[in-house]
Order: structure tokens, then C-alpha cells, then sequence
């Protein structure tokens, strides 16, 4: 018998993941602040929860999915989460201890306090950030770093093969966060390389089709660059990952930095770039719309509208 899902956050991620699960057979529950963006899933067979304790109540394994720290807090600690449903009730349907997987790219320290209080009341979690953005979410190709015990991750590792292709134990709670902060911070140097080069190339005169085809396959070869540059040259600046998202999380990695005396001067400046990206709009665009705001200070205001012909 396979165990009941609760999912909670059907966005650019967890709706997709939610959708494998349902097409894989897994019995969903699923909840959002916003019901409409469940709608997909709850036509295809997904149950709708009022609620983040009412859809743990409903489940063995509970899932999230969410924005910011703050949310998965309250996901899990307040009056209506998951602890308070579960606690008294720590072992599910199955006959197994429940497990809750926070799938947001989160806290350390969080992930650790999750960690105590679930196993002080029974049951389990694990700290379970991705990688892949939403081409890996649908295709089930995410990378998937897990912070927490080893044997749980045993437990849910045949549901997470139907989300990533790159499982990998990270070690204790938190450390899967911990990893995710490293996959951050490789990012936000690769995206400006990826963002500066293509605007050296435009103010150059060369044609940028060409200069990816050159690069591409070669040692600055890289996800971003084949993912996110051929966005850039549509003018396609829709998120696979929200810029107001990965800021808290370069927010996040600065902060556990300097918990270390860890200096990251490399990130520091990326982070700004992209808080100033959000302060001409772009919160809700694509990580790829950094190009937007280094056009800006080089004055390339055509830059979008050119590369796109």
C-alpha cells in the first residue's frame, strides 16, 4: 500500500512534483494559501485540505513546498501545522512513524529545530532543497540534497525517485539545506558570468546565437548557460525560479557565512545586483532577468529588444 501525500505549495515546483506523485499513483492531499492554483491538481484527483494540520491529518508523509523560512515556521509550529496534528499521532496509516520533508530552500538552524520537535513528539523529517528549477521539476530530473536520518531517507527515497534523478545524503538535519546554499552560491557566480558575457558580446557586435553555440560545449560550458542564455536571447524573462526567492536565499548563505567568520565577497555583490533587480520590478521574474539590470547600469537599454530578433 502506498502511503498518503500531503503536499503543501502547488507553485513553479511543487505543482509539478505534485503531478508526478498523482501520475506515479500516490494517494495526494494538497494545500495552498491560493486554492486556484491547486485547481490542476485537484482535477486530476488530487483532495483538497483546509489547511496545513487538516491535510498532515489526512497523510503519512507530508511535503513542502513554500516561499520563505517564515512560512515553513508556521507550516510546521503554528496552531494549524503539522506538529500539532501530528503530535499524539506520530505514526501513520501504514503502520510507519510519519515523516515530514521540507522541500523549501530554507533555514539551516530551522531545519535543526524542525529536526528536535519532530523526533521529541515521534515522528520524523528530513531537510530536502532542489535543484533543477521548473524544467527539472517536470521532467523529474531534479538534483534532491537531504539533511536528517539516513534510514528515514531510505523510507521516502522511492518517492523522491519519481522527483529527481541526483538523490544524495547531505548528513545530519540541516546539512541538506547547507548543501543547497552551496548549489546557491555556484549559481549566483555563474549567472553573472553568464549575464556579462552575453552583454560584452552584444556591445561587441557579435552575434550572440553564434557565441553560445562556441561557449557552450566548451570549459565555460554550464546549466545556466544552456538553460537561462537561450531565455535571455528570447526576451523570455518568465520564472523557472523567482528572483525575490533566490535574494533569500543568497540572504541566507550571506548570513550562515558570517555565523562561520566565512567571508564571500563574490556572493555579497551578486546579492546586491539582484536586490537592485527587484527595486526596478523584477521580483517575479526569472533569475536570468539579472541581465536586465547590468544592461541598465551599462546603459544597453535596447539590450532585450535587440537580442530577441
Amino acid at each position: 500500500m502506498k502511503p498518503r501525500i500531503g503536499w503543501i505549495g502547488t507553485g513553479v515546483i511543487g505543482g509539478s512534483c505534485a503531478g508526478r506523485l498523482l501520475d506515479a499513483g500516490y494517494p495526494i492531499a494538497v494545500y495552498t494559501r491560493t486554492r486556484a492554483k491547486a485547481e490542476p491538481l485537484l482535477a486530476r484527483g488530487a483532495r483538497w485540505a483546509d489547511g496545513a494540520k487538516e491535510l498532515a491529518a489526512l497523510s503519512d508523509i507530508v511535503f513542502s513546498t513554500v516561499g520563505y523560512p517564515d512560512d515553513v515556521r508556521e507550516i510546521f509550529f503554528g496552531d494549524a501545522g503539522v506538529l500539532a496534528a501530528w503530535r499524539g499521532e506520530p505514526v501513520g496509516q501504514d503502520g510507519a512513524r510519519r515523516v515530514y520533508v521540507d522541500m523549501t530552500t530554507s533555514s539551516p538552524e530551522l531545519a535543526r529545530q524542525i529536526s528536535q520537535a519532530a523526533d521529541a513528539a515521534g515522528f520524523d523529517s528530513l531537510d530536502a532543497p532542489v535543484s533543477g528549477g521548473d524544467v527539472g521539476a517536470k521532467n523529474g530530473t531534479l538534483s534532491i540534497m537531504v539533511g536528517g536520518g539516513e534510514t528515514t531517507l531510505k523510507r521516502v527515497e522511492p518517492i523522491l525517485q519519481n522527483l529527481g534523478t541526483n538523490i544524495r545524503f547531505s548528513g545530519e538535519s540541516g546539512s541538506g539545506q547547507r548543501t543547497k546554499m552551496a548549489n546557491q552560491i555556484l549559481i549566483a557566480g555563474t549567472m553573472i558570468g553568464v549575464c556579462e558575457a552575453l552583454l560584452y558580446a552584444y556591445r561587441a557586435g557579435l552575434d550572440l546565437e553564434g557565441v553560445l553555440a562556441s561557449v557552450s560545449t566548451g570549459a565555460a560550458g554550464s546549466w545556466s548557460l544552456s538553460n537561462y542564455a537561450p531565455r535571455i536571447l528570447r526576451g523570455d524573462f518568465k520564472p523557472g525560479f523567482y528572483v525575490e526567492h533566490f535574494v533569500k536565499d543568497m540572504g541566507i548563505a550571506l548570513d550562515d557565512a558570517r555565523k562561520m567568520n566565512l567571508a564571500l565577497p563574490g556572493l555579497a555583490l551578486v546579492h546586491q545586483l539582484y536586490v537592485a533587480l527587484m527595486a526596478q520590478g523584477g521580483a517575479r521574474k526569472g533569475t536570468q532577468a539579472l541581465i536586465q539590470a547590468l544592461a541598465a547600469i551599462s546603459q544597453i537599454d535596447a539590450f532585450r529588444e535587440d537580442a530577441a530578433k
